[in-house]
């Protein structure tokens, strides 16, 4: 059987070309988890350089403004510096417990990211129990913190640890049951459904006018959660010297320091889509529904205005969140636990109660 060259240079070019089909089917499915690493990355290193400039200006002294045009560049800076820095490791500690603790804050706080509505319909991972499964992930955090205080056979660095646990117990129920109150007003656990049910009425839809001691409960609880000033005991420098951050250098201890930022963007999103409204613009709905409805057409017009919005109400809240930090002075430990477990839990109780009370009598 003969076969002629050009019919085999045709064969080898087609499977070349099945091969390339494949690859970028394969880059295709990768790139909305590429996209959303690089957006998260960008808006932390946005974050860095806001704190610098707002704790700057708080201060009455001059931030960052040499590295970059106006200083953008010394957050990255200081990461390609830690990525070259030595690694120390405890002769004495645990090194398994010492080396994945870090890695354990980075990773699931990195996961929680899949199920936030950045725009109409522009999500990642519509999950039924989307905002439970960002509450039960990110639990997992201060096992790492605890894991890497207790790695580095030091009493500072396993005190701290031990506190980031007890303020993690202490926070994250009364953040569960304002996150419980919210998925009953919108009969659902989905954090689409919930910017959905919100979008009905425009800014008067919010939940934020439908739960305020909720809302309130939730900033505190979310802080908390970040362990940002008042609430930073894990770390306190005056009583554990850096806490269970004492031990670490170089990227290690680099990947501590971009978790608390990523804690703060989650949480901040998610303030964002619980309760003002998600990517939803603040103009009532009834007045504007011809508008909307010329704008559907534009699907990609609306997602990026879906999350242009988003992003704005978020570093919002991220000023609020940074100005605190700055203003504030931090609590006493007893303090921090007294005010988890006889105020907010309480509080947060009693606006479930309530919040289960009108949705019964309202069916």
């Amino acid at each position: 059987m003969i076969i002629d060259i050009t019919e085999i240079q045709d064969m080898h070019f087609f499977f070349r070309l099945e091969s390339f089909k494949e690859v970028y089917g394969i880059i295709w499915a990768f790139s909305p988890i590429f996209i959303l690493v690089l957006g998260i990355t960008i808006s932390v290193l946005a974050i860095v350089w806001l704190e610098r400039e707002i704790s700057a200006g708080i201060q009455q002294r001059i931030g960052p403004e040499y590295t970059g045009p106006f200083g953008v560049l010394q957050a990255l800076a200081d990461g390609t510096k830690l990525l070259f820095k030595e690694n120390l490791i405890p002769s004495r500690g645990d090194i398994r417990l010492f080396s994945i603790g870090p890695s354990i804050s980075v990773i699931s706080i990195i996961i929680s990211y899949s199920v936030i509505p950045f725009g109409y319909n522009f999500v990642l991972s519509d999950l039924n129990i989307g905002v439970f499964l960002w509450i039960a992930i990110s639990s997992i955090a201060p096992i790492g913190v605890l894991m890497s205080g207790y790695g580095s056979n030091n009493k500072y660095s396993f005190l701290g640890g031990l506190r980031a646990a007890a303020q993690s117990i202490s926070y994250e129920i009364p953040l569960a049951l304002c996150v419980l109150s919210i998925s009953l007003l919108s009969n659902s656990l989905s954090t689409v459904d919930i910017v959905d049910a919100q979008s009905k009425y425009g800014f008067w839809g919010w939940n934020l006018w439908r739960q305020p001691m909720g809302f309130i409960v939730f900033i505190i609880s979310s802080l908390a959660e970040c362990e940002r000033l008042p609430f930073d005991l894990p770390e306190a420098e005056e009583e554990l010297v850096a806490g269970y951050q004492t031990e670490y250098s170089g990227i290690k201890f680099g990947l501590f320091y971009v978790a608390s930022y990523l804690n703060l963007l989650i949480s901040s999103l998610f303030v964002t889509v619980l309760y003002l409204g998600g990517p939803n613009i603040s103009i009532p709905y009834i007045f504007v529904s011809e508008f909307f409805e010329i704008n559907k057409a534009y699907g990609v017009f609306v997602t990026i205005m879906g999350i242009f919005i988003t992003l704005a109400k978020t570093f919002l809240f991220l000023f609020v969140s940074i100005t605190t930090r700055w203003t504030l002075p931090r609590l006493r430990i007893d303090q921090l636990l007294n005010l988890g477990w006889k105020f907010l839990l309480p509080i947060s109780l009693g606006n479930l109660l309530l919040t289960t009370s009108s949705q019964l009598f309202s069916l």
